[in-house]
């Protein structure tokens, strides 16, 4: 099927898990919702041969959220499926500040996908953070000093 990439801006409910488990159940509402399969994203996550097979190519492939910047692993089966920070001088490095709003998460990432496979200069965007297949990068985002949403992005699929 391919790899995709897939992006959200989402509100945030004080906790980055708390934030993910909002936005799964509204994804898992809006490709499952009129769909007989499966009853929650539990039960998706327990059909293993179809999320191992084929995935949702959606932030239905995250499970759960690490702590640690560091770059998962392909060969370490711990690292799939889950959903990590983006490290904060990245932030800086891509936002130019350390707490982007969602307004600049939004263009930063409009303008990654218009840069996509042609960079001359080899300069790495936001998207080229996420190397590894069915993971994610977050990063949490503020309105004024608050932090309001968080934005996510990262890959599914081979």
């Amino acid at each position: 099927m391919g790899a995709s990439g897939w992006e959200y801006v989402t509100p945030y409910r004080g906790s980055v898990e708390e934030s993910l488990e909002a936005l799964h159940a509204q994804v898992f509402d809006e490709d499952f919702g009129d769909d007989d399969s499966y009853q929650d994203v539990e039960e998706l996550w327990r059909d293993v041969e179809f999320m191992g097979q084929e995935g949702t190519h959606s932030i239905l492939d995250i499970q759960r959220v690490v702590r640690t910047t560091a770059a998962p692993s392909d060969k370490n089966i711990e690292d799939y499926g889950t959903l990590r920070p983006l490290a904060q001088e990245r932030i800086v490095h891509h936002f130019a500040t350390d707490r982007p709003s969602p307004g600049q998460f939004e263009e930063t990432l409009m303008q990654a996908r218009a840069d996509f496979g042609y960079r001359p200069d080899r300069a790495e965007t936001l998207l080229d953070e996420c190397r590894m297949r069915w993971t994610g990068l977050y990063v949490l985002l503020y309105t004024g000093a608050e932090p309001t949403h968080l934005g996510i992005f990262g890959f599914s699929g081979d």
